[in-house]
Formats: C-alpha cells, sequence, structure tokens
C-alpha cells in the first residue's frame, strides 16, 4: 500500500513510511499528523482517509471518525469501511443504526461477528446473540476463543436472570469471568448458596491472577473484586441478611469504582434495603442512580427497578408533585406494570383521596375486593383475595393477607397464609430465592407471636440451605431451648469457637478511642530491672486524721441542742415575730401640752415590779440563776408556747434568679 502512493513523490512516499512506523509503535497520535499532510495535498485520497478514521477511532474520537464517513460518501463505499462505521455507532450507544449498518454489509468477518453479537447483547436480543457467539466458537479457531467463551456465559446469565430460562452449556471456569458468570447463572436459577460459593472462587482466582502482576496494588484488587463483592450482598440481600448485605453494599460505594453501572445497581440495592427509614441516606444515594451513561450500563428490567424506587422514594419524602410526575412517565412507558399503579394508589392514599384510590384498584383487581375491605369486612376481604388465582401467591398479594390476618389478631390464618404459599414454591420453584424468603418470613412471624415450637421446622430448613448462616443458627438454638433442650445442646455443637469468631480487636486502642466512657489506666513503666523491695514503714500511706469542726464559744455539752437550730428564725414554732423598738423622749413630740414626765411615769420598763429582760449570755444582768441557766441560742430549748401567733407572711424579694 506505501509503495503505490509513495510513487511520483518524496516527500508523500516519507510521510508514508513514518504512518506504517507509527501504527506498529501505536503512536495514533503522530500517525494522524502525517496523515493530514497528505491531505491536504491530495483530500480525496481513499487510503489516506481510510487511515485517518483508524486514527481517528483509536485514539477514541468517534464523533470525528463518523463524520469523515460521513463526508466522504461517495468515495468511501460501505464494504470497505462498514465495520469502522458500525463500530463507532456502538460505542456512541447509537446501538440500532450500528445493527442497520451490520446488516448492510454484504461480506460478514470474523470481526464483523464479534461487533453483532456485542450489539445483540446491548439489545437485549439473547436468542440471536447466544447462536452468534455459538457459530463463532464453532467456526473459528484462534487466540480469543475464552474471551468468546466469556461473552457466551455472559449471555447465559442474562438469560436466566432477566428471562428466568437459560440452558447449561458446560463452560469451562478457568478464569474469574466465566466463574462470575456461572454464579450469575445460578443466582438467576434460585440457587443462591451455590451462587455464593461460585462467587467466593470467582474471588479467590480474581486475587491469585491479579497477584502474578507485581504493579497491581491492594487498591486495583479491590476495585477489580467489586463488581463480585455486589454480587454477593445481593445474594446475602436475598437470603435475608440485610446487615452484612448494607456492610459490603457500603465499602464498594467507598471504593467509587469507575462503572457506573455498578454504583447504579448498588445504590438501588441500598435504597430498597433502607426502605422508607434512613431517608437522608438513600437521598444521597439515588443521586448516583442518575449518573450520566447509567442507562447505557444496565438492562432495561434494571432500570425500570431504579425509576420505581425512586418514585417510592420522593412517596416517603413527601414530595408528591415529583412522584406523581415519575408514576406518570412509567406509565407511559409500562402500560402494563402494576407496580407505578399500586404507588399511584398509595400516593392518593397518603393525599386522603381514597375515592380515586379505589378506582384505580378496581382497575386492577375485582372492586368486590375493596368494597369488602373498606366496609370493615377484613375477613371477608381476604377470602375475596384468596379466591383470586391469578395472583394468590404473588409476594404482593401474601403480605397483604398477613398482614390484615395480623391486624384482625387472627395468627393462625396469617400462619396459615405461609404454609400454602411455601407448599406451592416447593413444588414450584424449589429453592428459589422467593421460597426461601418467605420460609424466613414465615419464621419470624412464629418466633414474633411465641410459635416456637412450629418455626423449628422452618428454620431447619432455612440452617440447612446455607450451614454457615450464625444467625439462623442461633435462632433455632433459641427457639429449641424451651421446646427441645437436647436438641438445642446437639445444634450448640455447630456454632463457632470463640477462636473463630475472635477479631483482631486492639483493646488498648479501643479504649482509648474517642468516646470510650471508660479507660484503664496503665501501669507507670520502670526505667530498668529492679527486684519489687519490700514496703517499709515510710511507704505506707498515712491516713489523713479528720479534722474536727468548729463549736460556738458557749457550748456546753451537757445540754440538749434544738432541733429546730438549723431553720431560720421565721419558721421555728417559737418565732413570735419582732419587737418593736421603745419610744425614745424626745422634746417637741407627742399631743400638745404633753411632758417628758408624764411620757417617763407611763414607761413600765422604769417602774421596779417589772421583771428583768431576757439577758444575753454572758451578761451582767438579771439573777444568779438565769445566768447559770443559759444556753446558746442555737442550743437553747423552746420554751412552752403559749396562746400561739399568726406567722407573718413573707415577701418576695425584687430581682435577682432565685425568686425568693
Amino acid at each position: 500500500m506505501c509503495t503505490n502512493m509513495a510513487s511520483g513523490s518524496g516527500p508523500v512516499s516519507a510521510l508514508w513510511t513514518e504512518i506504517n512506523r507509527c501504527g506498529q509503535n501505536g503512536d495514533f497520535t503522530r500517525a494522524l499528523k502525517a496523515v493530514n499532510k497528505i491531505l491536504h495535498e491530495n483530500k480525496d485520497d481513499v487510503t489516506a482517509l481510510h487511515c485517518k478514521i483508524v486514527c481517528l477511532i483509536q485514539n477514541g474520537g468517534f464523533k470525528e471518525a463518523l463524520n469523515v464517513m460521513n463526508t466522504h460518501t461517495k468515495s468511501l463505499t460501505s464494504d470497505m469501511i462498514g465495520f469502522e462505521k458500525a463500530y463507532c455507532e456502538y460505542r456512541l450507544n447509537r446501538v440500532e443504526h450500528a445493527l442497520k449498518t451490520i446488516q448492510g454489509i454484504p461480506e460478514q468477518t470474523d470481526k464483523l461477528k464479534e461487533l453483532y453479537g456485542q450489539v445483540l447483547y446491548r439489545l437485549e436480543r439473547y436468542d440471536e446473540c447466544l447462536a452468534v457467539y455459538k457459530d463463532m466458537i464453532r467456526n473459528s479457531q484462534d487466540d480469543y476463543e475464552e474471551e468468546r467463551k466469556t461473552n457466551l456465559s455472559a449471555v447465559l446469565a442474562a438469560q436466566s436472570t432477566w428471562e428466568s430460562t437459560s440452558e447449561d452449556l458446560g463452560l469451562p471456569e478457568s478464569s474469574y469471568e466465566l466463574c462470575y458468570n456461572a454464579a450469575c447463572f445460578l443466582i438467576g436459577q434460585g440457587q443462591l448458596s451455590q451462587g455464593m460459593q461460585k462467587l467466593q472462587k470467582a474471588e479467590e482466582l480474581c486475587r491469585k491472577s491479579l497477584a502474578e502482576d507485581s504493579d497491581v496494588t491492594e487498591e486495583d484488587v479491590d476495585a477489580e473484586l467489586a463488581i463480585i463483592h455486589s454480587q454477593m450482598a445481593y445474594v446475602m440481600q436475598l437470603q435475608g441478611r440485610t446487615e452484612d448485605a448494607l456492610q459490603l453494599y457500603n465499602q464498594v460505594i467507598k471504593l467509587k469504582p469507575s462503572d457506573v453501572g455498578l454504583l447504579a445497581v448498588t445504590a438501588n440495592n441500598i435504597i430498597t434495603i433502607n426502605k422508607d427509614q434512613n431517608v437522608f441516606d438513600s437521598k444521597k444515594k439515588v443521586k448516583l442512580t442518575s449518573a450520566e451513561g447509567v442507562e447505557h450500563k444496565l438492562a432495561t428490567k434494571q432500570l425500570q427497578a431504579i425509576e420505581i424506587n425512586k418514585a417510592l422514594l420522593a412517596m416517603y419524602t413527601n414530595q408528591a408533585d415529583q412522584c406523581n410526575k415519575m408514576l406518570a412517565s412509567l406509565q407511559t412507558q409500562n402500560p402494563g406494570h402494576p407496580r407505578p399503579v399500586l404507588i399511584k394508589v398509595a400516593q392518593l392514599c397518603r393525599e386522603k383521596q381514597h375515592n380515586k384510590a379505589i378506582e384505580l384498584l378496581q382497575v386492577l383487581c375485582p372492586p368486590d375486593t375493596f368494597i369488602s375491605a373498606i366496609c370493615g369486612h377484613v375477613t371477608k376481604a381476604c377470602d375475596i383475595l384468596k379466591s383470586i388465582e391469578e395472583i394468590k401467591y404473588k409476594p404482593g398479594m401474601l403480605s397483604a393477607l398477613v398482614t390484615m390476618y395480623t391486624h384482625e389478631e387472627d395468627i393462625d390464618s396469617a400462619i396459615d397464609v405461609f404454609t400454602q404459599a411455601i407448599q406451592y414454591y416447593q413444588s414450584e420453584q424449589p429453592g428459589s430465592a422467593i421460597h426461601l424468603s418467605l420460609v424466613r418470613e414465615a419464621a419470624n412471624c412464629k418466633l414474633k407471636y411465641g410459635r416456637k415450637k412450629e418455626a423449628t421446622s422452618d428454620l431447619e430448613q432455612l440452617w440447612k440451605q446455607n450451614t454457615n448462616d450464625v444467625h439462623t443458627l442461633a435462632q433455632l438454638i433459641s427457639a429449641y431451648s424451651l421446646v427441645d433442650q437436647d436438641k438445642a445442646k446437639a445444634l450448640s455443637k455447630h456454632l463457632p469457637s470463640p477462636d473463630t469468631m475472635s477479631f483482631n480487636v486492639d483493646v488498648d486502642e479501643l479504649e482509648n478511642s474517642h468516646g470510650a466512657t471508660y479507660i484503664r489506666k496503665k501501669a507507670a513503666k520502670v526505667v530498668g530491672e529492679s527486684q519489687p523491695k519490700e514496703p517499709g514503714p515510710e511507704d505506707v500511706k498515712k491516713k489523713k486524721k479528720k479534722k474536727k469542726g468548729k463549736l460556738p464559744k458557749n457550748y456546753d455539752p451537757k445540754s440538749t441542742p434544738d432541733p429546730e437550730r438549723w431553720l431560720p428564725m421565721r419558721e421555728r414554732s417559737y418565732y413570735r415575730g419582732k419587737k418593736k423598738g421603745k419610744r425614745k423622749e424626745q422634746v417637741g413630740r407627742g399631743t400638745q401640752g404633753a411632758t417628758s414626765g408624764a411620757s417617763a411615769e407611763l414607761d413600765a420598763s422604769k417602774s421596779a415590779s417589772s421583771p428583768p429582760t431576757s439577758p444575753r449570755p454572758g451578761s451582767g444582768t438579771g439573777t444568779a440563776t438565769a445566768t447559770s441557766n443559759a444556753v446558746p441560742p442555737r442550743q437553747q430549748k423552746p420554751a412552752a408556747a403559749g396562746a400561739t401567733r399568726k406567722k407573718a407572711p413573707q415577701k418576695k424579694k425584687k430581682g435577682g434568679k432565685g425568686g425568693w
């Protein structure tokens, strides 16, 4: 190619040589510059145009490459650049256009078939995609056989998950991708325990393959394992181990993987666990489900489930307008889907528009059902609901029946609903996710209402499905402890030993952490090794002598203390109020004509017959008897009260914080 184009022009020949060398070295940016120089001389050079398209594709310029093809449609025919055009349309998520382009190419090469299989997978046409990959594996002999088998296993897993029908082709599990797809296939078939074992094997293979590369860091390993861990959490969620699932989901979110589809699915599953609780966390997670490019990474049913959960979250957060808009969009896209209608009914009930809610419900179910429920005949409504064979064993219907029966305190009927449903799924879909979830809910219901003997059979069935489920084993032992203690002791042997359950916890670090309520004091470090010495008399801690309280100066140990000495004077029983001060003789005071002599005559205290006043302790007045018998004010007993007097009302002090 380069030799023919080089004839007649030296500089052009040198440019083609450089393009050839850059192509072999993978330097497509430099090759593109050389191609543009050739096209500057001859803009219709077909070979140069083709080289330019290849260079743009290698550099990720799919739009520019497509523009070059559309501009030179006359010189660039479909059989020449058909593959490149289809590939650009596929990478730009114009999958329908890519399919038409592929179907319009007369010669179907191997690379075109590979692209055709990818396009069919994106369009969710799994049967056709399966046929394409089977044909390629049969008729091709190159180094890409394992990659084709990986793609084939992905198609089988998608069929099992979204269409519930698939065939096991017995593909090898030599790589962690093949093992992961095999796990997804089993999970789609409802074989959760086997699926979890395959996921664990896929994790081991992934770690082993990445350990061979010295340039791979621990962060790279965690990023590669994110999709496996998210799928493990999904299995745990289906098994009812929501706490374990939530912990693993959050670990994946913290890694911030580059795959927006993985982030969206993980965030959506966290929202389904939160339900109407922890709404603030759900509002943060819902942003991850709306990232750019999510719609091109997920299947139609995944996108549908995410939109339904968004509508439910809007309802729980009282965003009625937003919820109604989402529901209108969902009903337009999926006119036969019942969930948007049911969410609309719930939203109308929250808005107390019950008549409109009833009208919507009558579209889904016979009107007699809702008339019975509205009129308060709950038992009759349950009988009508159970008579509808099409929806008799649907999870939503079972939930409604159990809720209504428990509300009426008819626990026997509620348990009977579980029993019939479990028998149905035992015969139709044994070991499926819905079968195991019903068994778990039945066990929880029986335990809640004290039917521990009846719950043992359900718990045993769950434990046999997954003998590593310690939570179920603990529930089973607890149930048997009140029914059959010997059986409980026998089962307790299956509990993990304390050594296996122990965690690598640094006790000192935990005690010294922020928020620790008790911190153990560490012993002081001793420099050097010395023998402990015997405690001498100087080392004995001296006891502090208790200091005696001060006593009043006139304290008499023989007298009995006043029992009311701690009360304020006003509150003591012998308080008689304050005595008014005696009027002093004052000149120019009193009535007209009064004299000081007259006032002195009227003063009883100056007469000889008046009794002495009560002396203060230590005073020289009064008789010797009175002095010797005097006691301090805090020890003096009150004399027998004569006529009682009314206690003067206390006045409130103004100002201050105390009030009194």
